[in-house]
């Protein structure tokens, strides 16, 4: 082993470094390289780490800021729309999977006691995976995926018990179950009352007053410390520390400051969460699985498995739709990163053998190596199992299959300029689909119902799937001179005589770019937006009269189509543009929501100071919609206006007056 603790964390960079790049290679994810990254450094092979609970800590940050971020995503208005699914299916889902592995448990001659503790176990999902994947997979937002987010919030909540119970059980205390149980949930209230309210009226002060000094490193500084004191909080009181930081970001997540927040915190957040895989991989004991391959092998199979029956009977019995159910169970039949802290504590009590105890946290292991695969094809896997669907009530991504796309346009960057475009291009009737990096606007936009593709549109893949080859055109929209010239030599691998045009800031560029391959560069200083969407729709085939008189309608109502846009986390809002920024916002209307059943001629959208852009219904967008239809379950409605007035309406609609 070598000595120094530099060293073994050089050591431990390079070859989590190496892992990811081989496995991107290999187009597997990242968290597979970082799992793979452990065992190789853990005490089973290298043995640079000895002891991998002393990096628990600053690992468990990584998890701390990952539930920060997604505190974010669900504003307060929101979760309390999702009550029924936290405690509702939540409940159900952690009750019968206990009741039905304990009982195998108690079949294989576990007293009672440790056989709650192993069924508790093993019911638990993996939050900083599931959450992780479905980030980068672009399905954060989606409502499919509210169902698994809601369970992994109450499960959240259900590790206390059994942090307290398990020291009770050893008879290490004098205290009783009860008394522990009611005392843990007392203090719980009222932390969670306490980040609620500083939440509410302290935390936007602090954020708008740090706002004002423009500096961007307090800014940061000040993201990082509040989801760290959020964490501590709860932790020192019994709770966990990402329920706190959930808290945090949840109360945040209704200011203005939410995208920026995002952006700020996660590069540190991906970072530490790296760090927390490798120490997940780091607990696999090797020869464990060697003694006892065929039990952990047939135990991962049979927990994955009777996992996605149980959430698909606890869908059934509580009505969900079948197709959410299926996908839900396949994204949480893993072990999750809580239960490693369950048997631990297990074992060092002697409630549970140590060998028990390994082998659970090698079957974990094994089963969140497989979790990636099953959160990217849970919907399809679902889909299949599920004969004679009915039409879905849920917003589609409405992205076009690369084999529809002819003669179409494609947008390389949805920001400001992209939307304009793609807006006009809809008006009139010109196919188009955008590609943007950003997964924050790629879910407001999903949600809203654009074509849109996730990704770096410089990939060939990317643009292959966008319909490169059959599409009239290119428009590269960011103002990245370097990046531009990388789409336009893709683009030119995969058709020599693609058009690709390039919208640029700065007139010193043109020549680079034209030398590139660029068809036609746009200047933005020249004449900007209106001459590029000009430009667009004479490559589109538009007739040149209809373009000036586009052009026209739209000087003369002050660029009516320009105003508002889906915001994402590189939209940076400060102190002085947070009243002028006009955003685009789709609000998907559940279950729970106060407007359901009321005629959308009732809702006075001018008092509220916002404009309602769309209506979609099962996918599809409703045209010109009358004030007498009444809004259901699964509508989506887009509405547009000031950040704050769009958080207010989206209030009003979720909770009511």
């Amino acid at each position: 082993m070598i000595e120094s603790g530099f060293g073994q964390f050089v050591i431990l960079m390079t070859i989590s470094v190496v892992s990811v790049a081989v496995f991107r290679k290999l187009h597997l994810p990242p968290i597979l390289a970082y799992l793979f990254a452990g065992v190789v450094t853990g005490p089973q092979v290298l043995a640079l780490f000895l002891h991998p609970e002393d990096m628990h800590l600053l690992a468990e940050i990584g998890i701390v800021f990952l539930l920060f971020s997604l505190g974010l995503e669900f504003s307060l208005p929101k979760l309390m729309s999702m009550r029924s699914l936290v405690f509702g299916v939540g409940l159900g889902q952690m009750v019968i999977t206990t009741g039905v592995f304990s009982s195998i448990a108690l079949v294989f001659g576990l007293a009672l006691g440790p056989a709650i503790v192993v069924g508790g176990t093993l019911a638990l999902s993996s939050t900083a995976i599931v959450i992780k994947q479905l980030t980068e997979t672009g399905s954060l937002n989606h409502r499919r995926t509210e169902m698994a987010i809601s369970i992994l919030l109450f499960q959240d909540l259900a590790v206390v018990p059994f942090l307290i119970a398990i020291p009770l059980m050893s008879g290490a205390s004098d205290i009783s179950l009860v008394t522990a149980l009611i005392q843990a949930l007392v203090k719980g209230v009222v932390v969670v009352s306490v980040l609620l309210a500083v939440g509410k009226w302290i935390l936007p002060w602090i954020f708008r007053e740090v706002a004002k000094t423009r500096t961007d490193e307090l800014f940061v500084l000040t993201t990082i410390l509040v989801a760290i004191l959020a964490g501590g909080l709860t932790y020192v009181s019994g709770l966990s520390m990402a329920l706190g930081a959930f808290l945090a970001g949840m109360m945040l997540g209704e200011s203005q400051y939410k995208y920026q927040l995002e952006a700020d915190i996660r590069p540190f957040r991906d970072i530490l969460m790296g760090l927390f895989f490798v120490t997940v991989g780091m607990q696999l004991e090797l020869d464990v699985l060697i003694e006892d391959g065929e039990w952990i092998f047939t135990g991962v199979i049979c927990l994955m498995i009777l996992k996605v029956l149980l959430l698909r009977g606890v869908g059934f019995i509580l009505r969900s739709d079948p197709v959410d159910s299926w996908a839900t169970g396949f994204k949480l039949c893993q072990i999750g990163e809580f239960s490693f802290v369950i048997a631990a504590l297990a074992s060092s009590h002697g409630v549970i053998d140590s060998r028990i105890s390994s082998m659970i946290i090698s079957i974990g292991v094994i089963s969140m190596a497989l979790t990636p695969m099953l959160v990217d094809r849970s919907v399809s896997l679902a889909k299949k199992l599920v004969k004679n669907q009915p039409a879905s009530t849920e917003p589609e991504n409405n992205i076009p299959e690369a084999y529809d796309l002819d003669g179409h346009i494609v947008i390389a960057g949805f920001g400001r300029v992209g939307q304009s475009v793609a807006r006009l291009l809809k008006v009139e009737g010109v196919r188009c689909i955008t590609i943007d990096a950003d997964p924050v606007r790629v879910h407001e936009s999903r949600n809203a119902g654009e074509p849109i593709l996730f990704g770096d549109a410089s990939q060939k893949d990317i643009l292959e799937n966008a319909g490169v080859a059959r599409a009239r055109l290119v428009l590269v929209t960011f103002d990245q001179p370097d990046k531009a010239k990388q789409v336009i030599s893709t683009c030119k691998q995969i058709s020599a005589d693609i058009n690709v045009m390039v919208r640029t800031k700065r007139d010193y560029h043109l020549d680079a770019l034209y030398r590139a391959g660029a068809s036609q560069v746009v200047p933005e200083i020249q004449e900007g937006s209106l001459m590029l969407i000009s430009q667009v729709l004479h490559y589109a085939g538009v007739p040149m009269s209809r373009i000036l008189k586009r052009v026209r309608e739209e000087r003369q109502g002050r660029y009516d189509h320009l105003h508002g846009f889906y915001p994402g986390e590189t939209t940076e809002i400060s102190y002085g543009t947070e009243d002028k920024l006009e955003f685009v916002h789709a609000v998907v209307l559940n279950n729970d929501a106060a407007c359901l059943g009321s005629s959308l001629g009732s809702i006075d959208f001018p008092r509220m100071r916002v404009r309602l852009q769309g209506l979609r219904r099962y996918g599809k967008e409703m045209e010109l919609p009358s004030g007498e239809l009444l809004l259901q379950a699964g509508d989506v409605l887009v509405i547009a206006g000031k950040p704050r007035r769009v958080e207010r309406a989206e209030r009003r609609f979720l909770e009511g007056d």
